[in-house]
């Protein structure tokens, strides 16, 4: 069933498509869950890939993109489902021009939100339509500017997980017992993800061997450890963007990058485009 469009709010005008760049809003980050609304025509993003679920509704126009070896088309009433760590890219599939909002969604959070589940939901088909879930994606990306209220993203959260449930087909092998562990990791690498950290570092924390830890880690967080920590670097490498005074070379180095062109390929492996575009972008919204 196709789902009502997102009204948006004031101000949130579409005239950005009109730009040749096109151009990105994005709300504030709450539990590490990014909101973003994207307007463009023609080809945006080279491929590239998240540490994260990409959870998206099509507004306008058709979004077109490769996934798992398909070239794949979503319009208006259609929801985008991107698994974690899955490579893809992005573009306007006609030139009319494409608008679209999407919520990138931690998978240690869609795992707390199915606590008797063995695996995280992984969806084959990345463009389905499912009512319920469009309605609890809807209420979390309606308005970018403010923050969903705690109670109300616990339980936009659950409506999200079962969503996926629904479509899911079981792939991801059993998380550990120890869940606790993973998250000792993950809470480590987010508060040091300026340095170095070492396997031992880990193996200390948590009493894994390092391979255990890695096979284990992936399984409950969509992604290595080691890349987990570079995509913690890049989130602060992007506030530090938002800064007009500051170079790329200056964000690169506060966010723990050896130099500009390790994060300039870092950044594009991400995101699909260049630090400079980003920013550029950002600044149009």
């Amino acid at each position: 069933m196709p789902f009502s469009p997102i009204a948006l709010d004031d101000g949130d005008s579409l005239e950005g498509l009109c730009r040749p760049g096109g151009r990105f809003l994005s709300g504030p980050s709450i539990r590490n869950i990014e909101r973003i609304e994207a307007a463009f025509r023609g080809d945006m993003f080279s491929p590239h890939r998240h540490d994260t679920y990409g959870l998206g509704l099509t507004l306008s126009g058709v979004q077109t993109f490769a996934y798992r070896g398909e070239r794949r088309f979503s319009q208006p009433g259609n929801i985008i489902v991107l698994h974690p760590d899955e490579v893809h890219d992005g573009a306007a599939g006609t030139e009319d021009g494409l608008v679209y909002r999407m919520l990138y969604v931690p998978p240690d959070l869609i795992a707390a939100a199915l606590p008797q589940a063995n695996t995280l939901p992984f969806v084959s088909r990345p463009v389905i339509e499912d009512a319920m879930l469009a309605a609890a994606l809807a209420e979390a990306l309606h308005n970018l500017a403010s923050e969903p209220e705690d109670l109300q993203l616990d339980d936009i959260l659950m409506r999200i997980a079962a969503g996926l449930s629904r479509h899911a087909q079981d792939r991801t092998p059993k998380f550990l017992n120890d869940e606790r562990a993973i998250a000792m990791a993950a809470d480590y690498l987010r508060a040091h993800a300026t340095e170095t950290v070492s396997s031992v570092t880990l193996e200390r924390l948590t009493g894994f061997d390092r391979y255990t830890l890695a096979r284990q880690f992936r399984r409950r967080m969509g992604t290595s450890p080691h890349r987990f920590q570079i995509m913690r670097r890049l989130e602060l490498a992007r506030k530090h963007l938002c800064r007009a005074e500051i170079s790329l070379a200056d964000a690169a180095f506060a966010a723990g990058f050896a130099d500009q062109a390790h994060f300039t390929r870092h950044f594009r492996a991400a995101y699909g485009i260049s630090p400079g575009r980003w920013r550029a972008l950002s600044r149009l919204s």
